[in-house]
C-alpha cells in the first residue's frame, strides 16, 4: 500500500512540473466553458439596421424609439433614398432595413390600418427570418397599446422582402462556411503534418542539406496542397451548383482567385505550426483545436458575431476564415465585385504575409 501511495505521489509530481499538461487539464475547460457561454446563441442582438423614414411623424417616431431601446437592434443611421438602402446592404453593414410611407399615421388613425416595408439580407436565411420576427413583434406591439387606450382595432402590416434569398434557403449560407472550413482543415493539418513528419523521421536534415535554400524545401511541400485545395474549391462549387441549385451570382475567376489567396493563409499557417511543433501528434492537435474551433465559432456562419462580447469580436479579427466568408458571399450570393471586398483581401494578404515572415525568421537550418 506504501508503495502504491509512492507512486500516484510521484504521478502527481510529473503532472504539477508539466505546465502543458496543467494548461490542457485546467486551461482549456475554462476557455471553453466561456467562449462557448458566450457565442454559442442563436439568439440575435445588437443586428444593425437603417430606417428611411418618409412620414416623420407621431407614430413613426415612438415605433423608432421602441425599436431603440430594444436590445435586438442598433440603428446604424437614418437614410433618405432607396439607394442608400440598396449601398448599405451591398456593404454588408446591415442586416436589415425598415421603410415608413408617407402618410403613416394619419393612414393608422384614420383608415385605422397602416403599412411599412422590411428588407432583410437573407444571405443568411436564420438571422433575417429571426430578426423580421424581432421587428414584427415590436411593430405589433405598438399597434396593440394603441389599440388599448382607444378601443380601436388599429393595424399595422409589415410587408417583409428578403434579399439575395427569397426562398430562404440554407444552402446560401452553409456553403461559404463549409469551403472555408473545409480548406482550412486540409491546409493547415496537412501541410503542418507532412513538414513536422519529415522532422520525425529525419529526412528533414537530408533536405536542409541539399542544394535547395530553406524557403524552396517548404514552398515544395506546401504546393501540392493549394493544388489539391483548388479541385476541392472545384468539388464544392459544382456541388452547390448542380446538386444545391445555388448559383454563383459574381465572377467565377475572382472567387477562385480569392479562394487561391485563402488557402495560401491556410499554407503559411500550417508551415508556422510545422515550424514550433517537433511531433505529428502535437501538429495536429493544434490544427484541429487551434483551427476547427475558432473556424466555427468566429467565422460568423454558425453563430452571429455580433451577438458576442466585444473582446470575442476582437478576437474573430485575426480568424481568416471570417474574411474568406464574408469574401464568397458577396460573390456567390450578392453577385459583388472586388470593390465590395477590397478592405477583407488585404486583411487576408496582411495575415499571410506575417505568417510567412515569422515562419521564416523562426525556422533553424539545423535541427537538434
Amino acid at each position: 500500500m506504501k508503495q502504491f501511495l509512492i507512486f500516484i505521489k510521484k504521478e502527481f509530481a510529473h503532472v504539477l512540473r508539466d505546465r502543458k499538461t496543467l494548461l490542457i487539464l485546467f486551461g482549456m475547460p475554462v476557455v471553453q466553458i466561456l467562449i462557448f457561454g458566450f457565442a454559442l446563441t442563436n439568439e440575435v442582438k445588437n443586428a444593425k439596421i437603417v430606417i428611411m423614414d418618409q412620414a416623420n411623424d407621431i407614430a413613426s417616431q415612438q415605433i423608432i424609439s421602441k425599436i431603440r431601446a430594444s436590445r435586438y437592434f442598433e440603428i446604424a443611421e437614418t437614410i433618405h433614398s432607396p439607394q442608400q438602402i440598396e449601398s448599405a446592404f451591398k456593404k454588408g453593414n446591415i442586416r436589415l432595413a425598415l421603410i415608413f410611407p408617407a402618410q403613416f399615421n394619419n393612414n393608422l388613425m384614420h383608415q385605422h390600418l397602416a403599412q411599412l416595408q422590411v428588407i432583410a439580407d437573407a444571405s443568411d436565411p436564420n438571422n433575417a427570418t429571426t430578426l423580421t420576427s424581432y421587428i414584427s413583434s415590436i411593430i405589433q406591439d405598438y399597434a396593440t397599446g394603441i389599440a388599448k387606450t382607444s378601443n380601436i382595432p388599429y393595424r399595422i402590416s409589415p410587408e417583409i422582402r428578403f434579399l439575395y434569398n427569397p426562398q430562404l434557403k440554407g444552402a446560401p449560407n452553409y456553403v461559404p462556411g463549409v469551403m472555408a472550413l473545409v480548406l482550412m482543415l486540409v491546409c493547415v493539418m496537412m501541410t503542418a503534418v507532412s513538414i513536422v513528419k519529415e522532422k520525425e523521421t529525419g529526412t528533414m536534415e537530408i533536405l536542409l542539406v541539399s542544394p535547395f535554400s530553406p524557403f524552396k524545401v517548404i514552398v515544395s511541400k506546401a504546393i501540392p496542397y493549394l493544388i489539391l485545395s483548388l479541385v476541392n474549391v472545384t468539388s464544392i462549387l459544382l456541388l452547390s451548383v448542380f446538386v444545391l441549385d445555388l448559383p454563383i451570382n459574381g465572377s467565377i475567376l475572382l472567387l477562385f482567385a480569392e479562394s487561391t489567396l485563402f488557402i495560401i493563409t491556410c499554407l503559411t499557417i500550417g508551415i508556422f505550426i510545422s515550424v514550433k511543433t517537433n511531433t505529428m501528434q502535437l501538429a495536429m492537435l493544434i490544427s484541429l483545436m487551434g483551427m476547427m474551433l475558432p473556424t466555427i465559432l468566429f467565422s460568423g456562419f454558425m453563430f452571429p458575431i455580433e451577438n458576442m462580447p466585444v473582446p470575442l469580436q476582437v478576437i474573430s479579427n485575426i480568424i481568416p476564415a471570417k474574411w474568406y466568408y464574408i469574401i464568397v458571399k458577396d460573390i456567390m450570393i450578392k453577385g459583388l465585385g472586388f470593390s465590395a471586398f477590397w478592405k477583407e483581401t488585404l486583411i487576408l494578404v496582411a495575415i499571410t504575409v506575417v505568417m510567412m515572415v515569422i515562419s521564416l525568421k523562426s525556422f533553424k537550418i539545423r535541427l537538434s
